[in-house]
């Protein structure tokens, strides 16, 4: 409830941001160089813990192909105006300017060539330069309204700003300090929060076909995958848990619990040609020889197994090539379900974005309250685009706040 501001100086900010990751550190900086009185806090014993797992450790930290089309929410032009406003190529120059080496990996992917470490350490040095604090190991317990801003009771005693920026993340890998924290406070502040679910998370399998391709794991090859009308074209990575590899996390965010995965094992092929021109160049082949020549030795050997494909294409009739050739491009599976938050990379879902305004993130009806980064309904395809948005929805915070 409403009452009067503490009036330790040391304890009172222009502006708290509670989390220090991707969206948190980069509003800090942004509103830091504007002159703002910064505070960032944390609940971690380090800042940026994403930051330094993503990318294998190399963090993608941007892609120069992001657009609002890389991105699902149940209200989709919402990123579009951060999106335009902070682009891939300006935080590319911030990169530049701190001389950290970088490499294309896929078209428009770029990583650190180096450490992830490079980027984390770049943001905490601009914050520095900016003049904002960041504060580790602070437990927010409860926030209320004073005055015209924010009483937040911690740990280590109150604080109090005039605005507030919630960038706490989602629920996704809770062994990196991962909370629905961002939620409640939404929630406190009368704020809807839309259904939230793992995003960019492996699958699981049923049994059965678990065990058909248990002898695969570690075995890696291209596919197109489609789910609801969207479909990727990239490796698909067999584990012992089910499949997972940026074909299948891509697809993941689309796909719902009873859900079937249609799945093109040689998107490069056309396999029903291929096939009825061997049978008369080479009527001696089998399946299995031209499965070795397009997919790992293993994957060919067992998928081949797993259908019972066996003799020589001269004894397959039209029928059985047209069979054998529809279940290569598309070969059916229901996923028994996903591996959940526990690996997901994102949370979809999240803060309802019609209550916020596009240019600010503030929350319309309490434009001195801001939301940024996951715990905001916008969720990114692979591939550097959900640090895009931590970048890009941080900078349009803090140039607010």
């Amino acid at each position: 409830m409403a009452g009067s501001v503490a009036s330790d100086p040391a304890s009172q900010y222009d502006v708290i941001v509670i989390g220090a990751g991707a969206a948190g550190l980069m509003c800090a900086l942004t509103a830091g160089y504007r002159g703002r009185r910064v505070l960032a806090l944390d609940h971690a014993s380090k800042p940026g813990k994403k930051i330094l797992m993503s990318g294998g450790g190399r963090c993608n930290f941007t892609n120069l192909n992001s657009t609002a089309d890389n991105f699902l929410s149940h209200n989709p032009p919402f990123c579009i105006s951060a999106l335009k406003r902070y682009t891939p190529q300006d935080f590319l120059e911030l990169v530049d300017r701190h001389g950290i080496e970088h490499e294309e990996k896929a078209p428009g992917q770029l990583f650190c060539k180096d450490s992830a470490k490079d980027i984390l350490n770049m943001l905490l040095t601009e914050c520095e330069w900016a003049g904002a604090e960041v504060r580790l190991k602070t437990v927010v317990e409860n926030i209320s309204e004073a005055n015209s801003g924010y009483r937040l009771r911690t740990g280590s005693g109150d604080l109090t700003c005039d605005s507030l920026v919630i960038a706490t993340g989602g629920l996704s890998i809770p062994t990196m300090g991962a909370t629905g924290f961002g939620y409640e406070v939404a929630r406190q502040f009368e704020l809807e929060i839309l259904p939230t679910r793992a995003g960019l998370v492996p699958f699981t399998l049923q049994p059965e076909l678990k065990e058909q391709l248990a002898p695969l794991s570690g075995v890696s090859c291209p596919v197109d995958v489609q789910c609801h009308n969207q479909h990727f074209r990239e490796p698909m990575l067999v584990t012992h848990r089910g499949l997972s590899g940026p074909a299948m996390l891509q697809i993941s965010s689309f796909w719902k619990p009873g859900d079937s995965l249609v799945i093109n094992l040689l998107p490069a092929c056309r396999i029903a040609e291929d096939l009825f021109s061997l049978r008369k160049t080479r009527p001696q082949w089998t399946i299995a020889q031209y499965l070795a020549q397009h997919l790992p030795k293993r994957f060919a050997q067992a998928f081949n197994e797993l259908q019972g494909w066996s003799g020589p294409l001269q004894e397959y009739r039209n029928s059985d090539i047209e069979r054998a050739a529809n279940t290569l491009g598309q070969w059916s599976i229901k996923p028994a379900g996903t591996e959940g938050y526990r690996t997901a990379e994102v949370t979809l879902g999240g803060v309802n974005t019609r209550q916020l305004s596009s240019k600010t993130m503030a929350v319309l009806e309490r434009p001195n309250l801001y939301f940024i980064g996951e715990v905001v309904d916008v969720t990114g395809h692979l591939g550097g685009h959900n640090f895009q948005w931590a970048w890009a929805s941080g900078v349009a915070a803090g140039n607010d706040a």
